[in-house]
């Protein structure tokens, strides 16, 4: 009787589980039994790992075979565990010395001809492995670049299931020869979903390959637009854009991204994993290092929007735009079913996704943007520009968006239709994206410096406790919210995003505290009343 063992790794969500891959040879009829709890594809895979093991050399064991995945009763899906199964076959013949595979992760699938084809989520799945104290795994070598990012871990990339058996055995290692120039390359292809390429609302719209990137100094006027979007990079605070179409909503929210201060190695390494899984991850970039920009389509459904699917629940808009920007264009025309399942994530920064094949928790902290028209035909507040929508229509339409939701928009910015002057250029170009973005990073800093010690990176995410017995305001600075919140103007979750939004106001102007200008300003960027004070954020 023969026995071996090897790891490989299994995705629940974007979380791993380390997997022990038994294979044992008994003498009896010749047959391959596979045990353990896997899906379809998952068993297919006894063809693709027989017909692997001949075409590589190596001589398949005439014996009653049976591989087993330990934990059995963790679901186990995809084409990941191909090299791993192959290994502990070879093992258990002992074509290969079964004490080289014991401890080794291998994470791939194989091709018909024996080659390493990559897969998707290796980052999460070597993450797993190094979390539960394993040191070397073995990987396509496509994706060897982004196992690497996990340190402490030894990455091994092969071409072929030959390399491997070399390697293993100490015997001089074959070349592949690579496929001809001037092709795509086909082994790329296992990573990257269809469908998720440009024009998918995955990259703003302006940034797809003509040279050009989007920068703020492209929209003509809209200053307090402008001064909102500010204030909303440098806190993390939700924003909601409505005006006429035409009016810049889409221009300004596709240009928020690049405004935002650049990924953290924790935070790269998190949304990373989350595009690696979902099958967005471009081939030769193996790290994500700027924010995400997501802009899901209006017909997106409530399981496309929050993640879920058959099986097990896959990554959402959500998560997608995790550590970014998730923009709503169009936001009324989003099912209110959709739209009521975004309240949960915005307060947690995380969804917990239920399913009959498991629980899976997503990561989803993200800065959503809703841009909305008026009414039906958008020419509801333009002066004798023939709106025909009844009063009903425009009452419904707007109610689209629920209260609830709006209750946790820290941002509510009406966007004027541009007038000639600012159209032409008369006016002057506004700031650049790289000037906006330094104020930001700084606001940024210094939020930071003052949440040193807590779990908390930004003001959007500080507890309205925290910032009603810990960070005080100047003295008489919430007199006018106060007053607002006794006439049922704020609620009290609106109250704690004022202070939230002061803040950021006092960061962006180096204020040591936010003064009654500060909290005057967060007043009128929630409610849009009108309150005397300069809009400008990062001056007095």
């Amino acid at each position: 009787m023969g026995f071996a063992r090897a790891c490989s790794v299994a995705l629940v969500g974007v979380e791993g589980v380390v997997v022990e891959v038994q294979a044992d040879l008994e003498p009896g009829v010749a047959a391959f039994t596979l045990v353990g709890l896997p899906d379809k594809s998952l068993v297919e895979s006894r063809d693709r790992v027989r017909a692997a093991v001949v075409n590589s050399g190596a001589e398949w064991p005439q014996k009653k075979l049976t591989v087993g995945l330990s934990p059995a009763s963790v679901p186990k899906s995809g084409s990941g565990f191909d090299l791993a199964v192959a290994s502990a076959v070879l093992g258990a013949a002992e074509r290969i010395d079964p004490a080289m595979i014991a401890d080794v992760v291998m994470i791939g699938e194989l091709g018909l001809d024996g080659r390493v084809r990559p897969v998707r989520g290796v980052l999460p799945a070597v993450l797993a492995a190094a979390e539960a104290g394993y040191e070397q795994v073995v990987v396509p070598e496509q994706t060897a670049g982004e196992a690497a990012l996990v340190p402490g871990i030894s990455v091994l990339g092969v071409r072929s299931l030959r390399q491997l058996i070399a390697v293993l055995c100490d015997e001089p290692v074959p070349e592949e020869p690579a496929d001809g120039q001037g092709r795509p390359d086909a082994m790329l292809a296992g990573l990257m979903i269809p469908g998720t390429g440009l024009g998918t609302g995955l990259a703003p719209a302006a940034a797809r390959g003509d040279g050009h990137r989007p920068d703020l100094a492209d929209v003509a006027g809209q200053l307090r637009p402008r001064q909102a979007l500010e204030v909303a990079a440098a806190g993390g605070h939700h924003l909601l854009l409505s005006g006429p179409p035409g009016a810049g909503k889409t221009m300004l929210a596709e240009r928020l991204s690049a405004v935002l201060p650049p990924l953290t190695r924790q935070e790269s390494l998190e949304v990373t994993a989350v595009h690696s899984v979902a099958g967005i991850l471009p081939p030769g970039e193996p790290l994500v290092s700027r924010a995400p920009y997501c802009a899901p389509h209006h017909s997106a459904t409530m399981q496309s929007l929050v993640g879920g699917g058959n099986g097990i629940p896959r990554p959402g808009a959500v998560s997608l735009a995790h550590r970014g920007v998730l923009f709503l264009d169009e936001a009324p025309e989003f099912s209110g079913k959709a739209l009521d399942a975004l309240r949960q994530p915005l307060e947690s920064g995380h969804v917990v996704v239920a399913r009959a094949a498991g629980v899976v928790r997503l990561p989803a902290r993200f800065l959503m943007v809703l841009a909305a028209n008026p009414c039906p035909c958008g020419r509801h507040t333009l002066t004798g520009a023939g709106c025909e929508c009844p009063p009903s229509v425009v009452r419904r339409y707007q109610a689209r968006l629920s209260g609830p939701l709006l209750d946790r928009v820290d941002l509510r910015v009406e966007v004027e239709p541009v007038d000639r002057a600012d159209l032409l250029g008369q006016g002057g170009r506004g700031e650049p994206t790289e000037v906006v973005a330094a104020r930001v990073r700084d606001a940024r800093a210094r939020a930071a410096e003052r949440l040193a010690g807590t779990p908390w990176t930004t003001n959007s995410e500080v507890p309205g406790h925290e910032l009603r017995t810990r960070l005080l305001v100047a003295p008489g600075a919430l007199a006018a919210a106060e007053r607002d919140l006794e006439r049922g103007i704020l609620t009290a979750r609106g109250l704690d995003r004022v202070l939230r939004v002061a803040w950021t106001v006092a960061d962006l102007r180096a204020a040591d505290r936010p003064d009654a200008s500060d909290v005057a300003v967060a007043l009128e960027l929630r409610t849009g009343i009108q309150r005397g004070v300069p809009m400008g954020a990062g001056e007095r």
